[in-house]
Order: C-alpha cells, then sequence, then structure tokens
C-alpha cells in the first residue's frame, strides 16, 4: 500500500492538489512523532493561516481508522502515526505474494517512453565518458518498464561526419584488414590517431573525397564503412552485456539523412528560418539564447538538424508519451533550442521532450589512461573493478566458491552504483577503494547485505510467514517502513529521471537490516518471533534483489 497516497487522498486543502500535498508528506526525522509527517508551512501563504493552525485544523478533520490509528499537530506538523499491525501484515504478505514485481506498478500502462541514451560514436572505443548516460539510460530504461511503460532504448550512434572519411583514408594507407579484425575497434582507433598526427593535405583532400562518396553511396566506401561500425558495434555490445543494457534502435546520424529536408522545408514555410552570414538559422534571440543553426553556409547539415529530425521520426513512429535524451549537462543550450525549435513550429508535444543532464566523471588517478595518457577505456575501469573485487573476496573469503563469478557481479556492480549513487547531475571522481568497500554506501555493501540474508534463510531450511497479529518491536518496524516506501521510491525516481533515489533507497534499507540482523535474534528466536523475523528477512533480500536489478546490478548468493 502506498500510505502517503492514502493519506493525501484523505486531506482537502482549498486550493492546493491532491499531488502537492502526496509530494510534501515525508518520514520525520523522529520515528516517535509520527511514521508520516505533512509539514505545513508550504500552505500558509494559500490559505492565509499560520502553519501550527492548518495542522491543527486538519487534525480536526481527520478521522482515524485501521490504517491510520493516531494523528498529531506539532509545531506546524500534521503527524501521522499507521497501525503497525496492519501495515507489517500487508506489506510483508505483498512483498512474499509478488516477489520480483514488488514495487512494479501499471502506472505507464499505454504509455510509450523515448529514451535516447549512450550514443557511442562508431570506430571509437567506449571511454570513461560514456559510463554516466550509459548507466543512468539502462536504469531509467528498466525502472519505466517495471512501472508498466512500453520503453523504446535508442542508441542514437555518432555515425556521420568528416571523421569516417579520414579512417577509410588512413585503413586505405596504412591498414591491414586481418590486423584490423584481430585489433578491432582499438586498431581502427590507431588508425584515426595516426591520421591526425601524420596526414598531409593531400591525404586531408583524400579523406574529404572518402566522405563524399560515403555519402553519395560508393560501394566500397560503404562497405569499409560498414565494417567498421560492425565491429564497433561487436565490441560495445560485450560491454552493454556486462552493463546489463539493451538497446530496441540503433538509428543513428545518418539515419536521418534523408529525414532533414522536410523538417527544413517546414522552417522555411513557417518562416522561422532566416539566413545569417550565409547559414540558415533560427532567431531565439528574444528568449535569451543564441541562434539554432540549421544549415552552414556550405548547406551542410548539423546535430540540431538531424536532432529535429529525429524528434519527428520518433514522435510518429512511437507516439511518445515522453522522449528522454540522457545526455552531459554541456549540451544544456543545445536542448534548449531544440525543443523551442519545435515549441515555435506549433508542436505541442515539445513540452514532452526531457533533457536528463548529468555530470562528468573522472578517475581519482591516473593509473588508467591509456597508451596516449588522454583517455580512459571503460572496459578498463571495468575489469580493474572486477580485478579488485576478486582480491578483496579472496582475502576476506578465501574459501568461497566461484569467486570470479562472484568478482564479476561486484565489481561491475560497483562501476554501476558508482555511477548511479549521486544526483545525476553531480561531477563523479570515480575511486575504486571507495566503490569496492564492504561499509559505506556502496553497492557491495547492499549486496553483502543480501548475501547476509541469504545466508539466514538457507540455514534456517525454510521461510516465515507473519504471524496473524504480530506486534513489531522499534528495530523491526523501522525495517517494515523503509519496505513500504520502496513503491513511492521508484515513482519519485521516475518523476525525476533520478536512479540516485533507489540506490540511496538501498543502501538505507540495508542499514536498518543490518541493525536489525544484529540487535534481534532470528534464528535462535522461537515461536512468533522467528517466524515474523524470517519472513521480514526474506521480504527485505527480495525488494533488495528488485532494487539492484532495476539499477542493472546482480546478486551473489554468497560473499
Amino acid at each position: 500500500m502506498d500510505y502517503k497516497k492514502y493519506i493525501a487522498e484523505r486531506i482537502k486543502l482549498d486550493g492546493v492538489e491532491e499531488d502537492e500535498i502526496y509530494s510534501s508528506i515525508a518520514l520525520p526525522p523522529n520515528s516517535e512523532m509520527g511514521d508520516y509527517a505533512l509539514p505545513c508551512f508550504k500552505f500558509a501563504k494559500v490559505l492565509r493561516k499560520s502553519p501550527a493552525i492548518i495542522a491543527e485544523d486538519l487534525k480536526s478533520a481527520y478521522i482515524t481508522d485501521d490504517v491510520i490509528s493516531e494523528v498529531s499537530a506539532i509545531n506546524g506538523y500534521l503527524n501521522f502515526k499507521v497501525n503497525k499491525i496492519g501495515l507489517t501484515k500487508a506489506v510483508l504478505n505483498d512483498i512474499i505474494t509478488e516477489g520480483a514485481k514488488y514495487g512494479s506498478s501499471v502506472d505507464g500502462s499505454g504509455k510509450t517512453i523515448c529514451i535516447d541514451y549512450s550514443s557511442v560514436n562508431i570506430a571509437k572505443p567506449f571511454h570513461i565518458g560514456h559510463l554516466s548516460t550509459t548507466v543512468i539510460g539502462g536504469a531509467l530504461y528498466k525502472l519505466y518498464k517495471f512501472l508498466g511503460y512500453n520503453v523504446v532504448g535508442i542508441n542514437h550512434l555518432g555515425d556521420y561526419g568528416t571523421q569516417f572519411g579520414k579512417l577509410i583514408c588512413a585503413y586505405k594507407h596504412w591498414g591491414n584488414k586481418d590486423e584490423v579484425e584481430r585489433g578491432g575497434i582499438h586498431a581502427i582507433n590507431d588508425l584515426y590517431v595516426r591520421f591526425n598526427n601524420d596526414a598531409d593535405e593531400s591525404m586531408e583532400r583524400e579523406a574529404r573525397e572518402y566522405f563524399r562518396l560515403i555519402e553519395s553511396g560508393d560501394k566500397e566506401a560503404n562497405e569499409i564503412f560498414e565494417w567498421f561500425k560492425s565491429l564497433t558495434l561487436k565490441y560495445v555490445n560485450g560491454i552493454y552485456e556486462k552493463l546489463g543494457v539493451t538497446f530496441d534502435s540503433y538509428a543513428g546520424e545518418r539515419f536521418y539523412t534523408d529525414k532533414m529536408q522536410p523538417v527544413i522545408d517546414e522552417l522555411r514555410e513557417k518562416n522561422l528560418l532566416k539566413e545569417s552570414e550565409g547559414a540558415k538559422i533560427v532567431d531565439l534571440d528574444k528568449y535569451g539564447m543564441p541562434p539554432c543553426l540549421i544549415l552552414r553556409s556550405d548547406g551542410a547539415s548539423l546535430y540540431a538538424t538531424r536532432d529535429l529530425a529525429a524528434a519527428f521520426y520518433r514522435k510518429k513512429t512511437y507516439g511518445f508519451h515522453k522522449c528522454l535524451y540522457v545526455v552531459a549537462y554541456q549540451q544544456n543550450l543545445h536542448f534548449k533550442q531544440i525543443f523551442k525549435v519545435l515549441e515555435l513550429m506549433g508542436y505541442e508535444w515539445a513540452k514532452d521532450m526531457v533533457h536528463v543532464a548529468y555530470g562528468m566523471v573522472s578517475l581519482e588517478d591516473g593509473a588508467m589512461s591509456t597508451r596516449k595518457g588522454k583517455v580512459i577505456w571503460l572496459e578498463d575501469v571495468i575489469n580493474k573493478c572486477v580485478e579488485k573485487a576478486f582480491a578483496v573476496i579472496q582475502e576476506k573469503n578465501p574459501n568461497l566458491e566461484n569467486k570470479s563469478e562472484i568478482a564479476e557481479k561486484v565489481g561491475i556492480g560497483a562501476v554501476i552504483f558508482g555511477a548511479l549513487y549521486n544526483n545525476k547531475i553531480k561531477d563523479i571522481v570515480f575511486s575504486y577503494d571507495k566503490v569496492l568497500s564492504f561499509e559505506g554506501e556502496t553497492s557491495v555493501y547492499v549486496q553483502y547485505t543480501c548475501a547476509r540474508a541469504n545466508s539466514v534463510l538457507m540455514k534456517s531450511g525454510n521461510v516465515g510467514t507473519v504471524p496473524e497479529n504480530y506486534q513489531p518491536n522499534a528495530q523491526e518496524f523501522e525495517v517494515v517502513k523503509q519496505l513500504a516506501a520502496f513503491p513511492e521510491i521508484l515513482t519519485e525516481a521516475a518523476d525525476k529521471y533520478e536512479p540516485c533515489y533507489i540506490a540511496r533507497y538501498a543502501v538505507d534499507l540495508s542499514q536498518k537490516f543490518n541493525k536489525f540482523y544484529f540487535d534481534c535474534k532470528i534464528l535462535t528466536a522461537e515461536g512468533d518471533a522467528k517466524s515474523f523475523r524470517l519472513a521480514l528477512t526474506q521480504a527485505v533480500l527480495q525488494t533488495l534483489k528488485n532494487a539492484l536489478s532495476i539499477l542493472g546490478i546482480g546478486v551473489p548468493d554468497k560473499m
């Protein structure tokens, strides 16, 4: 049951929407005051009353029942205490019955969400800068599916530009087919680096010609390009598989080359296309933005042209409810311009376009830099994390079976969680030691909590049941309340495009369970207490698995 919703539906405030009441309800810092609290300060201006009077009025009007057993008004807060026995029984039975579906909903039924994320460049290896877009997008993809939406994951490939002419030129001069096949993406990247370092003017002209040949449909040039593309996708799909990330479309920039002209024509017809120094622009000066460049003076298209074409294609093809772009905050202006141009064109659905911006990722030290000392490959970060995880497991539990498999889950989970735990807009300094700590706010801590819960259940030989009228003690009820909050946490994460809420929830639940684990006997308890505590342990394990699954993180049975 969503207790916040239950409470919000029963509170009536003139001029205040139910959604605003719902979003204002929080968990009080001191559980003795109540299980939920509604601060009334933000309603004072609308109602022209003091928060204390508003709280007292609401207390007088609220009718308690078998769900909410007590209501109090203290210093402008309306506090609610739930029926502990009823809440406990309902939550644990829901989790045990629903299992892997606990927290899911049908809220998104009939609605489609497009998510543009990762968007790697053809012929370039995955570097650490791709980590956030990939795992944030991957988590949102799983989250919206869990909430009943039809989700379309789009990898908007960077497969258009003069660099591909340079690549073909470099391959023609210095490449070897067998060596490129063996070396894959890194061999291709080496050719590109060599071109930038060693190409003379004649090779630059040759490269431009090769790009022209690609655009004009030349058979040989496109065969080489498609070969580079297949090697790139083979490489990145290996990383996507490790990260548990999937896509439904790989339609990249090239896909929209024949879809741009109708957009340009419509901009012209609606008198939005202006000329500026030979280029074609949409003037956004009155909206506090520089002009949106549509065509360069030589007639070439730009990112904006292709992104506008992509927006129209996605709306027509998928009829999206929302279209998300998981792209770094450096592109804030670009997306503001795109969305504003769509709005000026008269499309009401421009408001459904969302830039999910995120901060940058860097490493604590330079140890993982490549041979060139400039770029940090994501595969190297993953491999180093797995190696370090194996070393930690070897030290802590040398007799553990399947150490390599467990180290893979722990190491990859640490990489994902390290990028998801903080608010997405914050820059991240990635620390191997920090993300692999068994204590603190890490995936390893959550995974270890799962292993601990699983060990208890395995030793018990059975799972518990929820006794009919069991009165939970303080530690037990703290865990129950945290379990009850999972569905609303998922809704909040979806509404705010913030997977960090789920990551933090998993840590909070782990902390509350571990306090219960150390304070309360489980296996040596007797009667209803033992049965209840086993059921509570099972519920915690299932909920943590559900949370980590949405984030793309596996759960070892033992650690």
